[in-house]
């Protein structure tokens, strides 16, 4: 699999497969939680592109988008934005290499996932990622904040 980070016109010709990929890839994690107003599962391609992330993507052997991380960075900070793997690409070690790779970017990096994802927490927690708090943002939908500091 080859990793490459997408210029902005690829991000909007691709915009169809990253929203089928974060539809799927927040579909599992919405059975996982037993929740599904996760965000990014309703997103339409005009959310997904005015979201203004930089975009990582690990792209198979057909060429096709695999796997993908929305980020931004701020005040030396990277903000794992989104994390979406296709599903019949779990358990490969992608979700793990882009994390890997943008969390390159800055001398800290910040994500949140669902609180009862436990294959995110576990990974996160793998790569070094300290859990902070959790939080609320609709009642009932809760999220663990994770923050990791160093290279």
């Amino acid at each position: 699999m080859q990793t490459r980070r997408l210029t902005a016109d690829e991000v909007r010709s691709h915009a169809p497969r990253l929203l089928e990929l974060q539809h799927e890839a927040y579909a599992v994690e919405a059975r996982l939680i037993g929740d599904d107003r996760i965000p990014p599962l309703h997103e339409t391609a005009s959310d997904l592109l005015s979201a203004g992330l930089e975009w990582l993507v690990c792209v198979d052997e057909n060429h096709q988008i695999a796997g993908a991380v929305g980020y931004v960075i701020e005040n030396d900070v990277v903000d794992l934005d989104r994390l979406m793997i296709d599903p019949t690409h779990h358990r490969k070690g992608l979700g793990a290499a882009l994390v890997g790779q943008v969390m390159s970017l800055a001398p800290q990096t910040v994500v949140a996932t669902g609180r009862d994802n436990a294959p995110a927490r576990a990974l996160y927690e793998s790569l070094g990622f300290v859990h902070q708090s959790d939080a609320e943002p609709i009642p009932g939908l809760w999220v663990s904040r994770y923050s990791r500091t160093g290279a």
